[in-house]
């Protein structure tokens, strides 16, 4: 009995018994499983993700979120295997799969780790420093970054089917917002599965995540400006859902990460004998081989100096002649099949579009070889390479992508001209350059930056740990401009805020602080009795101070400190050349010295709560302190979360050391791990 894949709205499984669709075996074309949406209330779904989920999610802190994400990257890789076994239907290989599924629950562990360190444990996630407004600073201002109040619609392709939905999920969920997740039906049995195992583990709060195996019906007509809708796919689908009227009126969000005619380019400085060359050789063909070429990043256009054209298609080939197609189930196989019928006409359809001004040099696309399966069974094609020798004559090879293993060669004169020609994709994914020389590498940053979304250069001394060209990494941005859709998405938290709004806030230090949970300079600093290296993590209030006794920097000191450390920098200790320096008064103390001193004044050095001091952040010397000069200390909590529950929490302090005028001569950040009562 044929499988029919289910919706999940509400929280429930729901099962549509008309109008579905089938889903064929991309290997053999037989039906795997039936998808269908119609009776689903769409508009309820909607409501349901706002209301109840969004709720549940917002009641969470970034790092319960983030610590919920990893749980479900857990989840999935206990059960992996149960999805292996399903995507050999999608015409994926192993190691095509292992990209899919575990790269996908790479996203979440990465996204994971990155927030917890990253963001507050909080719900507000404060964005860069205060703004002083008013002249005696009690009217400032400071920008913030709050969850929408709506759904994440996520649309995905069929080319990665659980990857794409992980990527999205990791940051929208951090965010506090609930997503509605709706996969290409091609692929479709891949991602239920995967979602599923998601829901199975428990850790998703209700209304978090809803799934719609089928037409999305008259969803986009009920979204609201707290929404987002977040495309992956063709140019073509993103401009019709882009000019939706809802989408319009109400200015939803819309992200889109579209494919593009990605372009790798072996650099003028590269030889036949150089490790460059065979890097390149060896990028271009993994490149339109891995998932059979059916990535948003593969490589479609490839240059190369004029003068290496012809040793660069001899080594393509050679390459290319030893990859195995055929059934991922059969040992030995490289390459699998397309994800579809439809997919294997069009990729013929636009190949023979670029055959019209580019030669056919590999591969045939009405015939292929396929190792385990009969003649003309199944979405495989062989791989193709063609070969434009005119490439500013041309104008197919710039326009037109053949999303399947499939990529034109092409000739440059110069670092300009590849810089150009490259452009002419007007925009994209990514683009890799093979070179040595970091002068070429800054060329191409400068020239073809605005037009890429991501610039990879691998040469001899990267290639060992590079990921290559066509692998968007978590912790990196994943989008482009103009044909590649303008949107972004993942780079760690730059993802998570695509579901936030930011907002100006505008009030007094104590305000501004009590709403966002740090201090602001001029927020009530409490004192009391207690040293706060004796308080406990959780005893610890946002804005306590200690003010320290004062200490008289004298010239002895300075002197002892430029002897011990042999820091003799002449400002320290040659009166007449520091007073020439139009920045001191004559010999000042070190700047590590006043460091030192501080430290001495606010540190408690009895055993207690404070586990280690990790680090300073934002110091700032303002005012240089000449001998005699007595500073002293005020130690204030920041701000503070937890690091490792029940164990640890991290405790950002402002320290500010003044002189005997009350003037700022150096202020700081410090960092250390307190620990909470339990673990005492």
């Amino acid at each position: 009995m044929t499988k029919i894949l289910k919706n999940y709205t509400r929280d429930s499984w729901f099962e549509a018994s008309a109008n579905l669709q089938d889903i064929l075996s991309a290997v053999d074309s037989s039906i795997v499983a039936q998808t269908g949406t119609e009776g689903l209330d769409f508009a309820g779904m909607l409501e349901h993700a706002r209301k109840i989920g969004g709720t549940n999610l917002r009641q969470m802190t970034f790092h319960e979120r983030a610590r919920m994400i990893k749980g479900l990257a857990l989840a999935i890789m206990e059960r992996k295997e149960e999805l292996y076994e399903i995507s050999a239907s999608t015409g994926a290989t192993r190691q095509d799969s292992w990209i899919d599924i575990e790269g996908g629950a790479g996203t979440l562990f990465v996204t994971s780790s990155k927030a917890r360190r990253e963001l507050p444990d909080a719900h507000i996630l404060p964005d860069g420093d205060y703004e002083p407004i008013g002249k005696s600073g009690t009217f400032i201002g400071q920008h913030v970054y709050t969850s929408l109040h709506g759904a994440a619609v996520h649309i995905n392709a069929f080319n990665f089917p659980v990857w794409g939905m992980l990527e999205k999920l990791g940051p929208t969920l951090v965010a506090g917002v609930p997503a509605i997740v709706k996969p290409a039906t091609q692929g479709a049995q891949l991602t239920e599965a995967c979602f599923r195992i998601m829901l199975e583990s428990g850790l998703l709060p209700e209304g978090a995540l809803q799934l719609i195996v089928g037409s999305v019906g008259d969803l986009l007509d009920h979204l609201t400006c707290q929404d987002v809708v977040s495309f992956t796919g063709s140019a073509a689908t993103a401009a019709k859902l882009k000019n939706h009227p809802v989408i319009s009126r109400e200015s939803v969000r819309f992200v889109a990460e579209q494919d593009s005619l990605n372009a790798s380019v072996l650099g003028p400085d590269a030889t036949k004998d150089s490790p460059e060359f065979d890097l390149f050789v060896k990028e271009v063909v993994r490149e339109m081989t891995t998932k059979a070429g059916q990535k948003c990043t593969a490589i479609r256009r490839t240059f190369v100096p004029a003068a290496l054209m012809d040793d660069v298609e001899e080594a393509i080939k050679a390459r290319l002649q030893k990859i195995v197609v055929g059934d991922p189930a059969q040992e030995g196989v490289r390459m699998g099949a397309l994800a579809s019928l439809k997919q294997l006409e069009d990729v013929r359809d636009k190949a023979r579009q670029i055959a019209s001004e580019a030669k056919l040099v590999f591969g045939d696309p009405n015939k292929v070889e396929a190792l385990g399966v009969e003649q003309g069974i199944g979405a495989f094609i062989s791989p193709l390479l063609f070969r434009a020798d005119n490439p500013w004559e041309a104008k197919v090879v710039h326009d037109v992508e053949a999303f399947g293993p499939v990529s034109t060669l092409m000739p440059y004169r110069d670092c300009a001209d590849a810089i150009a020609l490259a452009n002419r994709g007007q925009g994209s994914l990514v683009m890799s350059v093979f070179t040595h020389d970091p002068d070429i590498a800054r060329q191409f940053v400068e020239g073809a930056g605005p037009y890429h979304g991501r610039i990879v250069f691998i040469d001899r001394d990267s290639a060992g740990e590079s990921t290559g060209h066509g692998s968007p990494l978590p912790m990196l941005i994943h989008g482009g401009p103009g044909r590649a859709g303008g949107g972004e998405e993942m780079g760690g938290v730059r993802g998570v805020k695509h579901y936030m709004q930011r907002s100006a806030l505008q009030g007094s230090p104590r305000t501004l602080s009590g709403a966002i949970g740090k201090w602001l300079p001029g927020a009530p600093q409490p004192t009391g009795e207690m040293h706060p290296f004796r308080l406990n993590f959780e005893e610890l209030e946002i804005g306590y101070t200690l003010t320290t006794a004062s200490r008289t920097i004298t010239l002895e000191d300075i002197e002892h400190f430029a002897s011990f450390t042999g820091d003799e920098f002449y400002a320290h200790m040659d009166e007449e050349a520091a007073a020439a320096n139009p920045f001191f008064p004559g010999r000042v103390a070190h700047g590590y010295l006043i460091l030192s001193f501080a430290a001495g004044l606010f540190v408690d050095a009895a055993p207690g709560p404070v586990l280690a001091n990790y680090g300073l952040d934002n110091l700032r010397f303002l005012k240089p302190v000449t001998p005699g000069t007595p500073i002293s200390v005020a130690l204030t909590v920041k701000s503070k979360k937890i690091r490792n529950p029940g164990e640890y929490g991290e405790v950002v302090w402002a320290v500010t050391v003044t002189d005997d005028e009350g003037e700022v001569a150096a202020t700081y950040d410090l960092l250390t791990m307190n620990a909470v009562t339990d673990a005492i």
